[in-house]
């Protein structure tokens, strides 16, 4: 069999025939490489990863506890399928008690996904045929557009800009791209932007989708990562559910990370169809880790723990970038800085885009972060880097502020 035999069946929507030989080198790919080089050439400099985009902590011990039990269990073992009722029914409650959403049926209107990805991965082929459009904020998590294209679907972007508090402008969506939108993808508290919606805006998002006959999915991976005020959920107004779905990942609201479970909630017809599509992909998630998901869906004081972490750590980075010249302003939620990249240095370096301060600070100062040149020139910075304890942070982040500084950054 050869190697040619293979390269021409390979699918248009990966690349057809020029599948594996691109050579262009995507932004995450390239970080990767910087920060493995500036590692061999200063092997005794610590990396300040600001980069990572997932808790730096274990699940709280209670949960690790839980899963142990239930993994002992005969009657765990074997498949799931579209997932056990009583993670249903925690959903249900967890969505009344943290977010004050009160009419989920917990067994038409919750299902269980092998995570938040796979969801927005499989939505699309729930609606999208040839043709079809679907509207989406960039930047962003590109996993709903990546299908929907694979699907024949048109993808628009709705650039989320500084000037509009990062929330998308819906009246300047064109009349023609309305006629061919299915689906509405928002994620707030928002990644990278670390933006947050309003009841307002919600309200908004609702009026739009009944009034062009959208369906909605807002990812709610952040959602419960709420500093000042009560989570919001999208589900909590009035019409969201006769609109679209929410998914909620347990990755981030409880240090779940690579547990892989999540789930999806809101509009019946919209779960079924869901559940239809995702039975004919996997098999469930393992029982056992269903079980220890419901013991953390029990528990969201674990969550106001990881919040008040993550706001403590972005106060102290707020300070420390803007001394250094970034404008940093605080989030309301979620782990996330994004902050306007500089032009150059004082030494007369130039920066056409982010992606070029981002290899320049880590080759530089070995500081690692996510460029985004969507809709203007950002850096974004996350909390989650490792430290031991409190008096960690604050010395990893005088040692950014120190790195920084050393630059004479120009804005």
């Amino acid at each position: 069999m050869s190697e040619s035999y293979i390269q021409d069946l390979f699918a248009e929507r990966i690349g057809g025939i020029k599948f594996g030989k691109e050579t262009k080198i995507y932004k995450f790919e390239k970080i990767k490489r910087a920060k493995a080089a500036a590692r061999k050439a200063h092997p005794n400099v610590e990396l300040l990863d600001f980069g990572v985009g997932e808790p730096d902590e274990m699940a709280f011990p209670m949960v690790v506890e839980a899963l142990k039990i239930e993994c002992a269990k005969p009657e765990n073992r074997g498949y799931a399928d579209n997932g056990i009722q009583e993670l249903k029914e925690a959903a249900a409650k967890y969505m009344e008690k943290v977010y004050g959403v009160k009419d989920i049926d917990p067994v038409r209107e919750v299902l269980h996904s092998i995570g938040s990805k796979p969801a927005l991965a499989m939505l699309p082929s729930v609606f999208i045929n040839s043709g079809d459009a679907v509207l989406v904020t960039v930047p962003g998590y590109p996993v709903l557009a990546t299908h929907s294209q694979w699907y024949g679907g048109r993808v628009v972007h709705l650039p989320l800009k500084e000037e509009n508090d990062f929330l998308p402008d819906l009246d300047d969506v064109s009349k023609e791209d309305l006629k061919k939108a299915k689906l509405l993808y928002i994620n707030y508290p928002n990644n990278p932007t670390g933006a947050t919606a309003t009841v307002g805006f919600f309200k908004k998002v609702v009026k739009f989708a009944q009034k062009n006959n959208i369906v909605v999915v807002h990812d709610a991976a952040y959602a419960a990562l709420s500093f000042d005020n009560k989570p919001l959920s999208f589900l909590s107004v009035d019409g969201a559910k006769d609109v679209g779905v929410e998914i909620h990942s347990f990755s981030k609201a409880f240090n779940m990370t690579g547990w892989r479970l999540a789930f999806v909630a809101g509009n019946e017809r919209v779960v079924s169809a869901f559940g239809h599509v995702k039975d004919n992909y996997d098999s469930g998630q393992f029982i056992a880790i269903q079980k220890a998901g419901i013991y953390a869906l029990e528990h969201p004081e674990m969550t106001e723990k990881i919040s008040a972490k993550y706001k403590r750590r972005l106060e102290l980075m707020v300070e420390a970038l803007n001394s250094t010249g970034f404008s940093a302003k605080m989030p309301r939620g979620s782990f996330y800085l994004y902050v306007g990249a500089p032009r150059g240095t004082k030494g007369g370096v130039k920066f056409k885009t982010a992606e070029d301060v981002s290899e320049y600070l880590i080759t530089e100062k070995l500081i690692s972060t996510v460029p985004w040149d969507d809709v203007g020139n950002y850096l974004r910075f996350s909390s989650t880097f490792i430290a031991k304890n409190e008096e960690d942070e604050r010395r990893v982040i005088a040692e950014m502020k120190k790195r920084l500084g050393d630059l004479e950054l120009v804005f």
